[in-house]
């Protein structure tokens, strides 16, 4: 049997903290956390209400700057660049599925999600072919002219999956991307998710559905800001022991 080939960190976070601050309140959500996400895992980042885990996916994906600690995303530590260079790491390298969709309400079904593969730089026509398979496998081939306002909030989830697929990232995150959807539908899109995990691939989904748990090979888990435990995932499904040091 061939040796599994060798993962690599796909995004790094050392000592993170974040605070925000409101007058003279400040709120600290996040205390000196420290993780890797690697290639060939779909990791899942679990925790309760206000525990933290959107602003730590955030941070991670490049979308906000830590308080303080460093952030190393697909090989560039960007906390020490600009918020442009910042930016165009994520455009190059990150699909992200946010929990509000932000899909352009102007555009078709179609378009928001070629438009990602023309912002890299594909013609059109090429950008729309890629655009009309991905919807089509996850369940809107007769969506594809409808607006964001003619569809449902599970289909407007799924239009921004079908998006951050499109522009074929290294690194996939998803913030309760199955939050809108029935089971059955979530479980579908979980593993095209799932499928996308390779050698030169990662996803890292926030989730408060501990069914998800099949599909993942690793579940972080945080709670008031920091890292409680970090487990692999074993393939019955439940999550080794292993509590994060």
């Amino acid at each position: 049997m061939s040796a599994a080939p060798p993962q690599s960190v796909l995004v790094r976070a050392h000592e993170v903290s974040k605070s925000f601050h409101s007058g003279a309140i400040d709120a600290d959500a996040l205390h000196d956390v420290s993780i890797e996400v690697r290639t060939g895992e779909l990791a899942l980042l679990m925790g309760p209400s206000g525990s933290g885990k959107t602003t730590l996916l955030y941070i991670l994906s490049g979308l906000m700057r830590p308080t303080s600690g460093d952030v190393e995303l697909c090989g560039v530590t960007i906390t020490r660049h600009s918020d442009k260079v910042s930016a165009e790491v994520r455009r190059r390298h990150v699909g992200f599925i946010f929990q509000t969709y932000n899909l352009f309400p102007a555009l078709s079904a179609l378009d928001n999600v070629a438009e990602v593969s023309v912002m890299k730089g594909a013609p059109r026509h090429e950008a729309h072919a890629r655009a009309t398979d991905i919807l089509t496998r996850v369940g809107l081939g007769d969506r594809l002219r409808h607006r964001p306002g003619e569809l449902s909030g599970g289909q407007r989830q799924r239009v921004a999956i079908a998006r951050a697929l499109a522009g074929e990232p290294t690194l996939i995150v998803g913030d309760e991307p199955t939050g809108a959807l029935d089971k059955n539908t979530g479980y579908a899109i979980v593993q095209l998710l799932r499928d996308q995990v390779s050698e030169a691939r990662g996803v890292l989904l926030v989730t408060h559905d501990l069914r998800l748990r099949r599909f993942a090979d690793r579940i972080i888990e945080i709670d008031d800001g920091r890292i409680v435990a970090d487990s692999p995932v074993t393939q019955s499904g439940q999550a080794l022991e292993r509590d994060h040091a």
